[in-house]
Formats: C-alpha cells, structure tokens, sequence
C-alpha cells in the first residue's frame, strides 16, 4: 500500500487543485460580508441571516451529494472527471455571478445574491468532496494520508494567501479572472493525477452488504448508504470535536475585516494581516506532518487547538493602531492552524477504515463532513452578523461599546469554543471510541 505521494510531481498533481478552492473561500465566507455591507449597504442583520439560510441549505444537500460522488466513483474515472469539469465551470461562473451583480437595488440584490451563492456553493460543495473522497481512497495509512493532504492544504495555503493580496495589487475585478485561470488549470492537472484503488468487486461488496446486515439489530432493515455513514459513531465523534473547532475558526474569519478596519483601524494592514496568518501555516505544515508521526493524530490536534487558544485570547485587549502586535497575533495563530489543516481529514480518513467502507463509500462520509464544514461557516455567520447589529456595531463605527462588543465576539468566544473542542477531543481517546484506540 501506497504511503503517500513518490514525490513534488504527484503530490501536486493531486494537490493543486486546494489552490483554486481556497482561492473562492477566502472572498466567499471571508470577504463577502464586509463587500455586501460597505459597498452595497446591506444591513448586517440581513446579510447574517441571508448566510445562514443559504449557508444551511447548503450543508444539508453535501451528505447525499457525497453520496452521489461515491456512484460517478462506482462507474469509473471518466465519470468523476466529467464531474470535475463541470463542477468546475459552474463554480467558476459563480463566484464571477457573487462579485459582480448587475443590480443595485436592495430587493433584486438579495435574491440576485442568494441564487448565485446557492449555485456557487453547490459547485463548491462538489469540487471540494469529490477531492477529499480521492484522497481518502488513495490509503496509505495515517503518515501516507497526513502527506496527501499536507500538499492539498499546502496548495490551499497558497491560494488564500494569493487571494488575501491580489485584490489590492490588481482590483476585484481582475482578481477574480485570475481565479479563474487557476481554477482551468488546476481541473486540468488534476486529470492527470494517481487513481484511487479499484472499488472492490462484486463478490466484496456481496460480503460487505451480508456482513453490515447481520450487524443490523433483528427486524431492522439496513439504511442507505448516507444514513450509514451517520450510523457510525466514530464519523459523529469526530464531527461534535470538528464543529466546536469549526465555528470557533469561522467567527474570527467573519469578523476579522469588521476588527481590523473599525477596532484596529487599520484597513491598508488588512492583505498583510492575512498573508502573515496563511503563511505562517504554509511554513509551519510540514512540521505539523512530522509531530503526527512522533505523537499521533489526536495529540497533535490538542496540541495545535492549544497553542491557538494561548495565541488568540490576547486580540481582545488590543486596540486602534496595535498593528504589529495583531501582526503577531496572525504569525502565532496561523503556525497552530497547520494541526487543524492536516489532522481531522486524517482521522477521518481512519474512521473510513474502521468502518470497512474503503473503496465504496468514503463520498457518504466527506459529505457529512462538508456539510458540518458548511453549517460552522453559517452558524458563524448567522449568529455574530445580527448579533453585532442588534447589540449596535454598524460597519465604520466608533462607537467605543459597539467596539468592545466586536472585540468581545472576534477574540474570546472563538477561545471559548476552541477549549470545549479540546474537551470533546479528550473523549475520543476514551475506552467508547474504538475508532481511535491505540492510535495515540
């Protein structure tokens, strides 16, 4: 079995594609809410509750669209690379379609804005689980896995660096063509990149089926493969541990343009705050691949949540002007975001195996996962957005309440949430967590 890839070529083949996902992340769930806000004017209420609807629809259709991945998986390559493409191209014109609405007016720019986010982060949606799924079925252990997706969050890093200093250097607009180029060539490289093992053959997944139904309690009759995969308690561990984590990494990131510009006054920093926070991780990454290899998965996630904690709690205290020492802030935070970039895909990658679902159904897991991925980013949005504006924060503000409110939310409540992932994560390693036992 393969222990990851043989080297730079493949493993970016396989890799480059995080790139142009991130690349869209970055002015999807991070830049959008201050765009619609400044320069369109709508109310953060609005906006809030506009992503949380959209951004929870979203996460409830990413189970079975893994789900339908792992079928274009079962009828073989050509299949998952038209899907590729296409996913591609919709993803593409989608983002285009987010940035640059041909209205103005209030009520045709929410509904123009939530269609082409539906459509975007559908396309996203696909791309995203499609490349997860394949890395999943490539194998090669916890040390082959950390590597696989050390270069897909490698690449990823990259792009949302790019993306955090292209728009002052070229302009929205071409920024986003950009995008697009290296969308087109990442789907291309990508068609070139090691197939996963073969799907099991007739006669195994026969065995399987017989060996999933005697498992089943008497009378009851075995659930499809999405409902399955919820069925496993190892994936439903894993995913209490994820979301804690996720939604004390999503506030921060939808607040952070808020907290700069108004609480550190500081909007020229914003493409170095940014920078330094995602190349601090990209420096730091394959460090982080070495201590899962000396401590293990688990460990070396507890260890990454903590040193976040310790690096975050500060950005409460600071205010107008402390520039570098948010600086530093990003340098820190970012070197413990490696842990979060390369340990849960790993371990849930050991889940599948636990399972015995390698080869048939890691779709049905990723998509679980992106959903969970997609409800962090919506809770973030759809609570601290309408909060903020309840408790009287307006973008541009200066009101020394409605700043210290901003505070508050950016910097202690992602603290807070980061210490009951780590509790929660202390359970996986318990005497009910067979999924994890003896790893660490």
């Amino acid at each position: 079995m393969s222990r990851g890839p043989s080297g730079a070529g493949e493993g970016l083949t396989y890799g480059a594609l995080g790139l142009p996902l991130a690349f869209a992340a970055l002015p999807l769930y991070v830049q959008l809410p201050a765009h619609y806000a400044e320069r369109f004017g709508m109310p953060l209420a609005v906006l809030g509750v506009l992503l949380l609807l959209v951004r929870a629809a979203d996460a409830l259709v990413d189970p079975w669209l893994g789900r339908w991945i792992d079928g274009r998986f079962a009828l073989g390559l050509a299949a998952v690379h038209r899907v590729l493409l296409m996913a591609a191209a919709l993803l593409g014109l989608g983002v285009l379609a987010v940035y640059l609405p041909p209205v103005r007016e209030p009520g045709p720019l929410l509904l123009w804005c939530g269609a082409s986010l539906v459509l975007t982060y559908l396309a996203y949606s696909t791309l995203s689980v499609l490349h997860q799924s394949w890395c999943a079925r490539l194998g090669g252990g916890d040390a082959g896995q950390a590597r696989w997706i050390a270069w897909r969050e490698g690449a990823a890093l990259l792009g949302v660096v790019v993306a955090s200093v292209l728009p002052s250097l070229l302009g929205m607009e071409r920024s986003l063509l950009v995008f697009v180029l290296l969308l087109a060539g990442a789907a291309a490289l990508f068609l070139r990149a090691r197939p996963p093992a073969p799907r099991p053959t007739l006669q195994q997944q026969q065995q399987q089926q017989q060996q999933q139904q005697q498992q089943a309690a008497p009378g009851e009759t075995p659930r499809p493969a999405v409902a399955g995969a919820w069925r496993s308690s190892g994936l439903r561990r894993l995913l209490v541990v994820f979301m804690l984590n996720g939604v004390a990494a999503a506030v921060p990131a939808t607040l952070v343009l808020f907290f700069v510009r108004d609480r550190l006054q500081l909007p020229a920093w914003e493409g170095a705050f940014l920078a330094a926070y995602f190349v601090s991780a990209a420096l730091v990454l394959p460090l982080w691949v070495r201590v899962v290899a000396r401590i293990g998965l688990l460990r070396t996630w507890a260890l990454g949540m903590g040193l976040a904690v310790l690096a975050f709690a500060a950005t409460v205290w600071l205010g107008a002007g402390q520039g570098l020492a948010f600086l530093l802030v990003c340098v820190l935070s970012g070197a413990a975001l490696g842990a979060d970039l390369v340990v849960p895909g790993a371990l849930l990658a050991r889940v599948v195996v636990h399972d015995g679902v390698s080869g048939s159904a890691e779709g049905a897991y990723f998509g679980w996962w992106s959903g969970a991925t997609k409800l962090n980013l919506a809770l973030a949005a759809g609570l601290s957005l309408p909060l903020l504006g309840w408790a009287g924060y307006v973008p541009g503000s200066r009101d020394a309440a409605a700043l210290t409110v901003l505070a508050v939310a950016y910097g202690l409540l992602p603290c807070a949430l980061k210490l009951l992932a780590l509790l929660a994560l202390w359970g996986l390693l318990g005497r009910d967590a067979p999924a994890f036992r003896g790893e660490d």
